[in-house]
């Protein structure tokens, strides 16, 4: 379709070419901008446009309900006739879908599905680039080289059905990330930040961060491999949750396959994850961190069912109080299982009541390490869901309150479900940026959390 005509317009146009017993049509509008810097200066910038169609086809048989999904960019208005009909094509060709559910009627249109879609543009950052021109020259002042980036990106999307609905929601998503490294590039230090609009980011503040990390590094202590009183910082606690709930599927927990399965059968939910009252939640409605109040799903899987597109979408408790309260379920995992029907979440917010800041829970500490953030991290063992990976960019030593230089960076064992049940401190939510998941998950709130025995498995050189 040309550029000019309307997402809507598409999607009714799509819908009105099927001849499927049912069907489902998303498209996304996508528009970015992003400025990239090395050694203090602005090397690329660029504002990119894109749009995605997904057709859903729904087919009744003898045997049961079958759906066809395909998914193409750039489609044109010769092209959208042979999308719909490849959905269908699939649909027959396929055999019943085990989560086959009628598709869902009944929620309100949005009021401004008609709409044009929302676009970013390199104007997202007319206060962000003048700060980060200041964030430069105090680096270089202080014999500091700043690399990083900054992305944009804004998607609207829409999402009509057979069955009547016809829905909208415009999603900002930014991240800025910036490493500081000394000249002779012996010392590295990251920060990052997500945001909706750049407005709320300074760069100057993450440049002050990191030249007072890049001091603690001046001095290097070499450490063993072993198990080490811990302070994880807020980016870290997030990119473990993120997985525990990447995790947390309600239908395999049943069947046994995962760390929230009960033994001899059932789930842990009701069971005491944690001490602390800690509370895992998500809210489509959350000031900072809003997003779909709806189900999209362009593909069917353990956490999501293409048939339960448009299935209203509201605050949940995954941990209340310290204790296992929900899994995530589609309409038929939650008919599957007994469970009530919790459907996948757009942002994640741990909060166990603590007021301390990092700063502050560093300052009260005896002896330990304070990461900076976590990388490459793998599953190990999905029974117990234990984790490994890398520290980076930074593990400090704290002795008597403060922060006495820089060690050695670590590979880590630990299942995230199992520092819940171990911490012993949480201090302030604040809003992060996970940077392992970053690219896939923006939208977390956390604590920085006090492990007592975290479990530096083996001494990790030239990372």
């Amino acid at each position: 379709m040309s550029t000019r005509t309307k997402p809507h317009e598409i999607v009714e146009r799509a819908l009105e070419l099927s001849t499927a017993d049912g069907c489902v049509v998303i498209a996304d509008e996508e528009s970015s901008a992003n400025l990239r810097w090395a050694g203090n200066a602005l090397t690329t910038n660029g504002v990119t446009r894109g749009r995605t169609l997904t057709v859903i086809a729904t087919v009744d048989g003898k045997e049961g309900t079958a759906s066809g999904v395909v998914s193409r960019s750039a489609v044109t208005s010769a092209d959208l006739e042979p999308l719909v009909r490849a959905a269908e094509a699939a649909a027959r060709g396929a055999g019943p879908a085990e989560d086959a559910q009628p598709l869902v009627t009944g929620t309100p249109a949005s009021p401004d599905f008609t709409d044009a879609p929302a676009e970013t543009s390199s104007a997202v950052f007319d206060a962000f680039a003048p700060a980060l021109g200041e964030a430069f020259a105090r680096a270089r002042a202080g014999g500091r080289e700043l690399y990083g980036f900054a992305n944009h990106e804004l998607v609207s999307t829409y999402v009509g059905t057979s069955t009547g609905l016809r829905l909208r929601h415009d999603q900002p998503n930014g991240t800025l990330e910036v490493n500081a490294k000394s000249p002779d590039r012996s010392r590295s230090a990251w920060a990052g930040r997500s945001t909706r609009d750049f407005k709320d980011v300074d760069p100057t503040v993450l440049d002050a961060e990191l030249a007072v990390r890049l001091g603690w590094a001046e001095r290097k202590v070499e450490l063993p491999a072993g198990r080490y009183e811990t302070l994880l910082p807020p980016t870290a606690v997030a990119d473990l949750l993120i997985y525990q709930m990447w995790s947390a599927a309600a239908r395999d927990a049943v069947e046994g396959r995962t760390v929230f399965s009960k033994p001899g059968g059932g789930t842990r939910v009701g069971e005491r994850l944690s001490e602390l009252p800690l509370t895992l939640r998500s809210d489509p409605n959350a000031p900072g961190l809003e997003s779909a109040p709806f189900v999209i799903a362009h593909s069917s899987g353990d956490d999501a069912s293409v048939f339960d597109n448009g299935l209203p979408v509201g605050p949940t408790d995954w941990i209340s109080g310290g204790e296992l309260a929900r899994l995530t379920t589609t309409r038929h995992s939650a008919a599957l299982t007994g469970l009530p029907l919790s459907p996948s979440f757009g942002n994640l917010i741990l909060d166990g009541g603590g007021e301390k800041s990092l700063e502050e829970m560093v300052a009260s500490t005896e002896r330990g390490l304070l990461l900076t953030c976590l990388w490459y991290i793998r599953e190990v063992d999905p029974a117990t869901l234990l984790l490994t990976g890398l520290t980076r960019d930074g593990v400090y030593l704290v002795e008597n309150g403060r922060v006495t230089g820089e060690v050695n960076n670590f590979r880590f064992n630990e299942s995230p479900v199992d520092l819940l049940s171990r911490a012993t401190e949480a201090g302030r939510t604040e809003k992060t940026l996970p940077r392992e998941w970053g690219d896939w998950f923006t939208r977390a709130a956390m604590p920085a959390l006090r492990i007592p025995d975290f479990n530096m498995s083996s001494v990790s050189k030239g990372v």
